[in-house]
C-alpha cells in the first residue's frame, strides 16, 4: 500500500460545501504590532512640519542710513531645546550686534566672519539687531543697495533719496515720515539711488481777502496791532532791564563754536539731522561730552546712542576715549575731508 504525502508547512481543511481555508499561524502577532508601526508613522508626521519651523524668519526689517551703513533687525523662532544657535549674517563687516531673548533678557554671542552663534538659554524666539556694512555700495552719485533675502522683509530707504533704478517689484511702497518704504519678496534684490540736493518743501496755499471787507478788517486789526505793538515795547524794556552784559571774550568762543559745526556740516553734506544735533551740543559744551551725558540729553536708550557714537566715529568726526570708566566723546580738531 502506498503512504499518503500530507504537506506539513501549512494546516488546510475542507468543509462540507468545499470551501478551503488556510490557517496562518503568525496572523495574531501581526494583528497585535499593525496598530503600533501606524503610530510611529504619524509621530514621524508630526514632527517633521515641527523640525522644519525652527530656525525660522519670522520678520526681517532693514534700514538704510545716509552713510552707506544699513540697520538690520530680524525676530527668529529657534529650538528652545538646542543651547547654541548659529545664524547668517548680512555681511562680515558688522557693528553694534545685539541679541535679546523672548525673555527681554541680552544673551551671550559670538560672532565669526559672517557667522554668529548664539547662546538662546531655552529661548524659542530670539530679536536680533546690528549694523552692517556691506549691503550698499557707492559709484559717483548713484548708490546701490544689494540683498539675497531668505524671506520676505522689509526696507526703509534713507531720507531725501530717489530711487532710479530696480531689479524687483515691492509688494507695496508706501511713506513713512517722509522716507520711502518697501515690502519686497525673497531673493537677489538690487535698488539704485541718489540723494537730493535739496529736500522737498511744501507751500502752504495763500488766501486773499474779498476787496469788500477792508473796511471791516481794518476796523478789527488796527487796535489789536497797537495791542501787539505795546506788548512787544514792554516786553523788550524789561529784557533790557533783566538781562547781563556780555562779556566781550564770550563772543569769539560762540563764533568758533558755530564755525566749528558748520565746517563739520560742509565736509560732511549726507549726515542724519539727528546727528548734527548730537554734534551741536558737544561742540557747544567744550568739544566734549560723556556718553552718558549724551543719552540723558536725547533720551536715548544706551545701544541707540552707542550706535549713533560709532556712526559719527566711522565718519571722522568724532573720536571716543575712556574717562572714569565712562566713554567720552571728542570732536576731532583734524577733521578731512572725504573722498
Amino acid at each position: 500500500m502506498n503512504p499518503q504525502i500530507v504537506p506539513i508547512h501549512r494546516k488546510e481543511s475542507f468543509r462540507e460545501d468545499g470551501m478551503l481555508f488556510v490557517r496562518t499561524e503568525g496572523i495574531l502577532d501581526t494583528m497585535v504590532n499593525a496598530p503600533l508601526v501606524i503610530a510611529g508613522l504619524i509621530v514621524v508626521a508630526l514632527t517633521m512640519p515641527l523640525q522644519t519651523s525652527f530656525s525660522s524668519t519670522r520678520m526681517l526689517d532693514l534700514t538704510l542710513y545716509s552713510d552707506g551703513s544699513a540697520h538690520i533687525s530680524a525676530q527668529l523662532d529657534v529650538d528652545p531645546l538646542d543651547p547654541d544657535f548659529e545664524v547668517d549674517l548680512f555681511g562680515t563687516s558688522i557693528d553694534n550686534f545685539v541679541v535679546v531673548g523672548e525673555n527681554g533678557f541680552l544673551l551671550s554671542s559670538e560672532i565669526i566672519d559672517d557667522k554668529a552663534m548664539i547662546d538662546t538659554f531655552g529661548s524659542s524666539s530670539i530679536t536680533i539687531n546690528y549694523d552692517s556694512h556691506d549691503l550698499i555700495s557707492k559709484e559717483g552719485r548713484v548708490w546701490t543697495f544689494s540683498l539675497d533675502s531668505p524671506s520676505d522683509y522689509s526696507l526703509l530707504m534713507p531720507k531725501n533719496s530717489i530711487i532710479v533704478g530696480m531689479d524687483a517689484l515691492p509688494s507695496s511702497m508706501d511713506l513713512v515720515n517722509d522716507q520711502t518704504k518697501l515690502d519686497l519678496s525673497p531673493g537677489l534684490t538690487e535698488i539704485n539711488y541718489i540723494f537730493s540736493a535739496t529736500p522737498p518743501t511744501t507751500t502752504p496755499p495763500t488766501t486773499t481777502p474779498p476787496t469788500n471787507d477792508v473796511s471791516t478788517y481794518a476796523l478789527i486789526g488796527a487796535p489789536i496791532i497797537a495791542a501787539v505793538t505795546g506788548a512787544i515795547i514792554m516786553i523788550k524794556r524789561k529784557q533790557t532791564k533783566s538781562s547781563p552784559i556780555l562779556q566781550t571774550e564770550d563772543i569769539p568762543e560762540t563764533k568758533t563754536i558755530l564755525n566749528d559745526t558748520e565746517k563739520i556740516f560742509n565736509l560732511r553734506p549726507e549726515m542724519r539731522e539727528d546727528d548734527k544735533e548730537i554734534i551741536k551740543f558737544i561742540s557747544a559744551n567744550g568739544g566734549e561730552a560723556l556718553e552718558s551725558d549724551l543719552r540723558k540729553k536725547f533720551l536715548q536708550p544706551r545701544t541707540t546712542m552707542w550706535r549713533a557714537v560709532k556712526r559719527l566715529e566711522r565718519q571722522g568726526v568724532i573720536e571716543i576715549s575712556k574717562k572714569d570708566l565712562q566713554n567720552l566723546v571728542k570732536l576731532k580738531q583734524d577733521l578731512e575731508e572725504e573722498e
